[in-house]
């Protein structure tokens, strides 16, 4: 079988996101699975961490009970990659990020251990109520067959009671392209989420862009690119969109948001155009908008759908939270404390994210007052942050009532 438009739309396709603590080989890893390097962005290429989400797509094959990425054997399943940022203040983008994934690879160095932002993406996940995860024991190839066989039973010490606590952990040099076969098999053994095409469309934006070149002629121009997931319906070329909140204006000193609407000229699930979006996978619409509308991630954290579909935006809302015991980020032990009543607390809803005061609360619910409005998707699940020493901490998770 080839490599074609049909085999895509065919093979079951999965989001997985790569955790883990900076510098623990998450970029490398992705790269030797998918073929692509997912750092773009210039600072991050000079500063050599993930600042903003990071994609990359592939299909695995599976020849003679090996798996690949070489178009070896056959196909066996789409997938697309996302690169979280493992510094600690990139948090509120590592959560955008698990928000639109189905499952996730936890990357542990085998020479380093478990650090405060394995910890802490680790909580993230169950934050966003990711379920499937695959832990690989990293950088094997820095430290000698004891050191990792010690590694590898702390590491299943650590996970016990964890939401990773029945995860497979696989050693691997993805330096060195040792096991990778290893990881391809257990990701082809997630059971895909169920996908319902028949709900209306939601499409989460993570992304916005402008793909046009300088020097492009006006007839060649595309309109805006929206990268995502498509969570359910069917959404096809020529579809009228209407995308919430939309765009900041500032009127009066007042800032508003406008809701925009478009029509989509061109679908794109990875490198592979389609002529009908369907759930899973990680995605593209390129719009009818003008390139600057959706330039540097100006639509990223909005919802697109068909028109009259998408919730009220609001900036009001009640959740019922969940507080983790400790706190993770930071060196030690830490207790975290109860919220209290006028906090200003960080939300992490669908793949925006936003500040709100909290207006009252209970041991179980809290109503808060936000400063960018949302699109309330009942029961979606939330990530909650606390300013701590100037940073922002994940504390706890949620659910919008």
């Amino acid at each position: 079988m080839t490599e074609n438009k049909v085999d895509i739309e065919k093979l079951e396709a999965i989001n997985i996101i790569i955790a883990g603590h900076i510098d623990h080989g998450k970029t490398t890893l992705l790269q030797k699975l998918s073929g692509k390097w997912a750092d773009t962005h210039s600072e991050e290429l000079k500063r050599g961490i993930t600042i903003k989400l990071g994609y990359a797509d592939t299909i695995i094959y599976e020849d003679k009970g090996e798996f690949n990425i070489n178009k070896k054997g056959t196909p066996k399943r789409y997938v697309s990659f996302i690169d979280a940022p493992g510094h600690e203040m990139l948090m509120a983008t590592m959560l955008s990020g698990a928000a639109i994934v189905d499952a996730a690879i936890l990357v542990v160095a085998a020479n380093e251990g478990i650090k405060p932002q394995t910890r802490e993406h680790l909580l993230a996940l169950q934050a966003k109520n990711i379920q499937n995860i695959i832990i690989v024991q990293n950088k094997i190839d820095l430290v000698d067959q004891r050191k990792a066989m010690e590694n590898f039973l702390v590491l299943k010490k650590e996970f016990k009671g964890t939401i990773a606590e029945n995860a497979p952990i696989i050693p691997v040099s993805a330096q060195q392209e040792i096991n990778l076969s290893e990881v391809f098999k257990e990701i082809c053994k997630i059971k895909t989420p169920e996908r319902n095409s028949k709900e209306d469309p939601i499409f989460l934006i993570a992304r916005s862009f402008d793909i046009n070149k300088p020097g492009t002629k006006p007839q060649d121009l595309h309109g805006t690119i929206l990268g995502g997931t498509l969570k359910s319906g069917i959404l096809k070329i020529g579809d009228t969109i209407e995308i919430k909140p939309g765009i900041m204006l500032k009127e009066q000193n007042q800032i508003k948001y406008q809701t925009i609407k478009t029509k989509i000229s061109g679908l794109n699930k990875g490198s592979n155009s389609v002529s009908i979006l369907t759930p899973g996978g990680s995605a593209a619409i390129e719009t009818e908008f003008d390139m600057s509308i959706g330039k540097t991630d100006a639509l990223s954290g909005c919802v697109a759908s068909h028109q009259n579909i998408l919730p009220e935006i609001t900036t009001n809302i009640k959740i019922k939270y969940n507080l983790f015991d400790e706190l993770s980020g930071l060196a030690g032990h830490q207790k975290i404390q109860p919220l209290k009543p006028s906090e200003m607390i960080m939300l992490s809803v669908n793949t925006s994210v936003t500040v709100g005061v909290i207006k009252k609360l209970n041991s179980e619910e809290v109503d808060l007052s936000l400063r960018i409005p949302i699109v309330p998707f009942k029961n979606s699940k939330i990530g909650i942050a606390r300013n701590i020493n100037n940073h922002w901490r994940l504390v706890g998770y949620g659910e919008i009532i």
